[in-house]
């Protein structure tokens, strides 16, 4: 029988900061929105940290979100509730 232990939960060693890009299309709020989507999950969330990057043709916008997790399950939910945003449209 194999041992069921040789892969880890995760290849992320927690706690760390970890990049989250957010795109969606150019919005007066977006940055706002995903600020406040993120702090719902992660309280010491420091909007400072996002680096933001326009499309060429000024049709949409990325965020990259620097957040600090302790769990895989955090980051999951981070994750799984940016996805579900109506105006979020790709989350990596």
């Amino acid at each position: 029988m194999a041992n069921q232990n040789i892969f880890p939960e995760s290849l992320i060693e927690f706690p760390c900061h970890f990049p989250i890009k957010v795109m969606g299309e150019v919005h007066d709020e977006f940055t706002s929105t995903v600020i406040e989507v993120i702090k719902q999950k992660n309280k010491k969330f420091d909007p400072s940290t996002i680096e933001m990057k326009g499309s060429s043709e000024g049709r949409y916008i990325s965020l990259t979100c620097f957040v600090y997790v302790t769990s895989k399950a955090e980051l999951d939910d981070i994750y799984l509730s940016l996805s579900l945003h109506p105006m979020i449209k790709v989350v990596l």
